[in-house]
């Protein structure tokens, strides 16, 4: 039995408004709370490390990481739902990381909402640790609210 593996080739690009729309149906389509045209737009004029995941003309995910004195926090990271499992997290996760390096950074930091277990483990693969809760960080159906768990990566000294 032989099996065929599809290579893919992907590269990172800036997320610049050109790109919202369809960062847009990505996350609208991966989470219930997700954020809106102004949150992403705020970002960018903000100016924080914003990057597209694209194969081709086909975006697989993006992320958003803000820099601070020797951090980075990483404020979303969404794989689009049709691509996921297939180790695209992993490799954006890797690139901020490297990214984060490159500003002197020590630390990325991140929450996660504490019902997201998938993106839990994703994080703990790659060297994230757990080190504490947000009460009732993250907003949810119904006007509740739900907790996050707050994970950390040492990336040592730049």
């Amino acid at each position: 039995m032989s099996a065929v593996f599809k290579t893919v080739e992907a590269q990172f690009e800036p997320m610049t408004q050109a790109r919202l729309d369809d960062v847009l149906v990505i996350e609208q389509s991966a989470y219930g709370q997700p954020w809106s045209r102004g949150n992403f737009l705020d970002t960018l004029t903000a100016q924080h490390q914003a990057q597209c995941l694209l194969a081709g003309d086909t975006l697989l995910g993006y992320f958003v990481a803000m820099p601070g004195h020797e951090e980075v926090h990483l404020l979303n990271i969404t794989v689009a739902p049709e691509y996921q499992r297939q180790g695209w997290a992993h490799l954006m996760l890797d690139a901020l990381a490297l990214w984060a390096h490159g500003q002197r950074a020590d630390w990325v930091w991140l929450e996660v909402r504490v019902s997201n277990v998938r993106a839990q483990q994703v994080y703990l693969q790659r060297g994230f640790v757990r080190v504490g809760m947000r009460k009732r960080y993250y907003p949810a159906e119904h006007g509740e609210r739900e907790d996050a768990v707050v994970m950390s990566l040492h990336l040592g000294p730049a």
